[in-house]
């Protein structure tokens, strides 16, 4: 299903029109039920700020979501790297060609990966295929030695086998992990009705004062939107920690 916070840039060019737009109807509103006294000029300025503040608090509590989840994306592919760079150590422990099995496993697993992080999104499900049948094909060549001589030696290799697994499982679900719709409704929302409060207070019908706070307002969704979208975004996740490994796995 499509989904507009997978791009950003659309969401910065839809929330600009939709917020000048707001502020437009707004500045309507004025000219037609508008009251220019002082006492009520005050009061609407003092509702203004407050709304304002309001707006700009959802802002930065979203913005800390959409960082905390990029760092925990960031750490997860740090913590992959570092499993699959450990189990690969390990299987020195097991017999010679259980070994070799396990290491072009691990080499092979490692390029997938890689392959993963730099995806498109209509290739990550071909993807996803193709690393669960790796999976199985690594723990069956661990596993079955492990079977056939059950030492704690052995134990160690595939407790590491395991960690393997599991930390794809924590990196694809930190990359499901996304800022709630609720939010984000909550956001525009108020963005909506801030942009038209904005347009109900201007009273020189200026043009180019109507589009900062929208132009302000949608350059910060775009942030926002950008950093939480692990795929459609231009800050991504890059694989620095797995590139690393595999550098220093070709040099051996």
């Amino acid at each position: 299903m499509f989904n507009p916070l997978n791009h950003p840039i659309l969401l910065l060019v839809l929330s600009a029109a939709t917020f000048w737009l707001a502020a437009k109807v707004g500045q309507r509103l004025h000219v037609r039920w508008g009251d220019s006294k002082q006492g009520n000029r005050d009061d609407f300025t003092f509702v203004l700020g407050g709304t304002l503040t309001l707006l700009g608090l959802i802002i930065g509590f979203t913005f800390s979501m959409a960082v905390s989840r990029y760092d925990q994306r960031k750490n997860d592919e740090e913590q992959e790297a570092n499993a699959i760079g450990t189990e690969y150590v390990r299987a020195d422990l097991l017999p010679a060609a259980d070994a070799d099995k396990v290491r072009a496993l691990l080499n092979a697993y490692l390029v997938q990966r890689m392959r993963w992080y730099r995806c498109r999104p209509q290739e990550e499900r071909e993807i996803n295929a193709q690393t669960a049948r790796m999976q199985t094909q690594m723990w069956a060549s661990v596993s079955r030695p492990v079977a056939a001589e059950p030492t704690p030696v052995a134990a160690v290799v595939l407790s590491g086998m395991n960690d393997v697994l599991n930390s794809q499982g924590y990196t694809q679900a930190s990359w499901w992990n996304r800022i709630p719709t609720a939010a984000w409704m909550l956001l525009i929302f108020v963005a909506v009705f801030c942009n038209m409060l904005v347009g109900f207070g201007e009273q020189r019908r200026s043009a180019s004062v109507l589009l900062i706070l929208p132009i302000a307002l949608s350059v910060s969704l775009f942030l926002i939107a950008d950093i939480d979208s692990p795929r459609g975004g231009v800050i991504r996740v890059h694989p620095q920690n797995l590139e690393s490994l595999s550098d220093s796995l070709h040099l051996q």
